[in-house]
């Protein structure tokens, strides 16, 4: 894979496999086609920035996860004991992903200074 489509489309994939969701579930919760979402995954198809965002915290990884070769930063995981996942839960997992990811980064901003304060 080459192109910068392909990438992320490949890594879009690999994120919603892993978190559990269909590509129903993702077309459903961004309010697009499900043809739009296999487009994405196959590189024919990028989305607009709101969406990247939206699908990075969704999977609980940042915006440079997305376009990676490989998956350097482990998304966050979770554990879901419903048997259908509607949009309302996908928009609390995001809230719940955003505020994890947040506080790994300021964890990481500490660490930091830390080692050099």
């Amino acid at each position: 894979m080459s192109s910068r489509a392909d990438k992320m489309g490949s890594q879009i994939k690999v994120f919603r496999e892993h978190s559990g969701f269909t590509q129903k579930n993702i077309a459903d919760y961004l309010k697009v086609d499900l043809s739009q979402i296999a487009m994405a995954e196959t590189g024919k198809q990028v989305f607009t920035a709101d969406i990247l965002e939206k699908l990075a915290e969704l999977f609980g990884v940042s915006l440079d996860a997305l376009e990676a070769e490989e998956r350097q930063i482990p998304p966050l995981s979770f554990a879901l004991r419903a048997s259908e996942i509607d949009e309302t839960d996908m928009e609390t997992i995001r809230v719940i992903n955003r505020i994890a990811l947040n506080s790994r980064f300021i964890t990481e901003l500490l660490e930091k200074r830390g080692n050099h304060g």
